[in-house]
This record gives C-alpha cells, structure tokens and sequence, in this order.
C-alpha cells in the first residue's frame, strides 16, 4: 500500500492597476507588445520601483489565512533565462516573504474537516507569454512584470480530493478578499502540483515530481491520479528509483498522460541573491491595520448564514462556495422573501436549469427578479407549479418583469372566494354522489375534489382558499 503526499504552488494574478515594479497597466488579451515600458522590458538603466497596491494586497491574504505578516520582507533576484523573461532574472521573495506560517481548513462531504498548512506566500514578478504558430514561437512581454502572489502549501495532502478542495477554498478566499479574479482560463490562477508516493506508514519523503501551469480543477485531479498511477507503477516494477527523478513535468490532456518538460533545478542552480535595486519592504502601522481588515470570509459567511437564517450547513456551504452566489443569494433577501424558498429557487429551481457550468449571476434572471417571483409565491400570487412556468419563460426569453409574465400567461392565482365558491358548487352538483360517498366516510375523496377544482380553474385556484371552502362545503 502507498501514500500519495502532495504540495501545491499556486500562482495568483493580483488584481492590481498596474504592473509591479512599473506603471504599465496590467492586461489580458491586449494587442501584444502594447503595455511595455523601458522598466518591464529590462532596458539598460531602467529602475524597478516597487507597487504598494501588491504589497497591501499580499497582506490581506495572509489575514485571511491567519498567517504571520512579516513587517519587514525582501525581494530577491532569482537568475535563469526564458525567451518570455527579457531581465534572465525573477525578481521574487525567497529568504524574507511577506507572509508565512498560514492555514487552510478543507471540509468534507461527511462534515469532517483538515487543515492544510501554508509555508508561505511570497511576491513576485511574472514572466511573458510565449505564443507558438507552427514552427514560429512569438514572445508577447505584455504580462512581464505583472504581481503574483506565489503561495506554497506544505506538502500536507494525500489524495486528489485534499488538492481539489484546497485549490477550490483558496480560490474562494482570494475571489472574497478580491485580490484576484481568479481566472482560471485566462491564467490568473495557475498551479504548479507536487507529487510523490511512499509506502504506507514510511515518514521518508521520496522524490517528487512538478506538474506545470494546469489551469482546470478537472484537469488537476486527473494529471495527479496520472501521476500517481505512474510512480506506482514503477515503484512496483522495481524501477521507481530510475523512472521517478526530480524533474518538471506537463499534463497532456489529449494523451491522458504526464511527461517530461525539463529536469527541475535546485534553488542553488538559481543563484539567488538579494535583489540590489530594491530597498527592504516595510508594513508601516496604517497599511498593517488596513491589511487586517477584510471582507467576511467564506467560512464566516457561510457560519452566518447557518446562524442567522437557519440554513442547512450543506446548503450554506453551496451558497457561499463562490463569491457572486453568496451575492446573490443576499440580494434575493432583500425583496423580503424567506431564507429556505430562497435556497430551494436558487440552488435547486434556477441553478438546476443553467447548462454547462453557468452561474445564476450569469444567467438572464437577475437576483431581484428570481428573488420578486418567490415572494409572489409567499403572497400566494402564483401558485409553486405556476412559478416554475413562470422562470422557464425568464429563461427562454432572455429575462422579464415578473408580474408582466404572470399576466401574460394567465398563472395569478385566484383568491376571490365568491368566484371560488361557485367553482365549488358547480363541482359538487356534478359529483352527488362521491358527496354521498365523502360524508359516508371516504375522506380521501377530498383529494378528488381538489383536484376537480384545481382543473376547473386550470391550475389558478389559490389552494388554501380552495380547500378552506370546500371543507366548509362538504361539512354543511
């Protein structure tokens, strides 16, 4: 029996206006070679200077993961050479970051929890864009220079789940503290997986292997449980030692398989050394109080929901599992509806029609108009069943007013009790006998009239109303 151990390195874009040693804007998808300036490009004599905006926004992840802030850090030069890196150099944090020492706690289905521990985050500068057409690689340097914010686990995991649950609990964290957009497709989330194999009960740490920039979460944990399968394999066969080197490795999606980029170098094959155009990094009192405070976290939220409006923690877990349904789900709640017909017609009704992974932000119903047509349900305007007709119109259609869609489909409920009673009269003139038949004692012919009445009034009659009258009735 083996022991996967995995560590993770996620790079994440931070959301800031400009580069980080430059005044350049950051960007995605410009014209290429546009935002470039003689600092980001390492023209002779040009002079970093560094971004307070990345620096405040470093900390606040460190609060978020309740890690130490080191008031004082430093930056450092870490020498190799790529065609999208002009300098041949990273300017990174390596001996001094600016955060170290965090946690993160994963949750379970079962309800149990881990904590995952975090070595540190530390700020750096990222590299270009290269860009291969056919036998010519193109570099495009309007990402150089663009702030990261470098954070490595320690190597705390044992399966592709931990990796995935932690990967999608940071991503959550970053997207809250909104340090990041997090986009995964467009690069501003990248993990770089760490994995190794040992027997089980063996505290010895074997050779692990790099994984690369694998952008999905469903990409992930298929490259680790490739990779797993492989240093299984070859630990089995007797030929782990000369298989399973220290190297960098890519996960070939098309081919289901992982393989090998580059042998992974030792930090000493860097040289690295203190970066000599920079002065040390100091949080000063007013930007450390201004770090320490940040929005709710998921967690929290996710405890206040539970506390406040009495939700399901399973159902408060899904809710605040992304910044913009914990959004929406508030703003449902401000047209004064209850917190479970909330849940049930966004995660269950609206959630439950969206195609390919679309979010209820995203969809053609806003948050005020989903929220308007549960309290028009609560008012006993429309029937349940009537709403749901109600939001496959909103979705066909591309959204709607609410009542004017009730209107048009003819779904308001009727509570007149004077038109309802000769609805009721005319039923029960009709069925003499089941009358009989009920006041005999077959008292589960009450459903019948119900549902005599109910396609009477094809589907309009307020039920409550409805029943109050035909119980009065039958009584008489």
């Amino acid at each position: 029996m083996f022991e996967t151990i995995i560590g993770l390195e996620v790079h994440v874009q931070l959301n800031t206006q400009s580069k980080l040693f430059c005044s350049c804007p950051t960007s995605f998808n410009h014209t290429q070679n546009t935002n470039t300036c003689p600092t980001c490009l390492a023209l002779p004599g040009a002079l970093p200077v560094l971004n307070k905006e990345a620096v405040r926004k470093a900390g606040m992840f460190g609060t978020a993961v309740g890690a130490t802030i080191n008031r004082t850090s430093f930056f450092d030069r870490k020498s190799y050479f790529y065609p999208d890196s002009p300098s041949a150099y990273q300017i990174t944090q390596l001996y001094t970051p600016i955060v170290e020492h965090g946690t993160l706690v994963i949750d379970f289905e079962d309800g149990t929890h881990k904590t995952i521990r975090i070595n540190r985050a530390h700020i750096e500068a990222d590299a270009g864009k290269n860009i291969h057409d056919g036998a010519i690689s193109k570099v495009d340097l309007n990402r150089a220079g663009t702030p990261l914010l470098e954070i490595v686990s320690e190597p705390d995991m044992r399966s592709a789940e931990d990796a995935i649950l932690y990967l999608k609990k940071l991503h959550s964290i970053v997207r809250y503290i909104d340090i990041s957009d997090a986009n995964m497709q467009e690069g501003s989330f990248r993990v770089d997986v760490n994995v190794s194999i040992r027997p089980k009960g063996d505290e010895k740490l074997y050779t692990r292997v790099e994984i690369k920039n694998i952008n999905s979460f469903r990409f992930i944990q298929r490259a680790i449980e490739l990779e797993v399968a492989r240093q299984r394999e070859a630990w089995e066969d007797g030929i782990y030692e000369q298989e399973i080197v220290q190297e960098t490795r890519l996960f070939d999606q098309v081919k289901q398989e992982t393989r090998s980029m580059r042998g992974k170098e030792e930090a000493a094959d860097y040289r690295y050394f203190p970066e000599p155009d920079l002065l040390k990094v100091i949080v000063d009192d007013a930007m450390y109080a201004d770090v320490i405070s940040i929005p709710e976290l998921p967690d929290a939220k996710k405890e206040r929901f539970v506390s406040e409006f009495g939700l399901r923690e399973y159902d408060a877990a899904v809710i605040t599992a992304d910044l913009e349904s914990a959004h929406y789900f508030e703003s449902m709640l401000q047209e004064g509806i209850t917190a479970k017909n909330a849940v049930t017609w966004l995660t269950v009704e609206l959630q439950g029609r969206l195609k390919g992974g679309m979010g209820a932000h995203e969809s053609a119903v806003s948050a005020k108009t989903l929220g308007t047509l549960v309290k028009r349900i609560e008012e006993s305007v429309i029937s349940g069943k009537a709403a749901k007709e109600v939001l496959d119109y909103l979705l066909e259609n591309n959204g709607g007013d609410i009542d004017d869609v009730i209107g048009k489909l003819g779904l308001k409920q009727v509570s007149d009790t004077g038109a309802l009673e000769a609805l009721i009269d005319e039923i029960l003139a009709a069925n003499t006998d089941k009358v009989h038949e009920y006041k005999s004692g077959k008292d589960k012919l009450f459903g019948f009239f119900v549902g005599q009445a109910m396609k009477a009034s094809k589907g309009s009659a307020n039920p409550n109303t409805l029943n109050e009258i035909l119980q009065s009735k039958l009584a008489q």
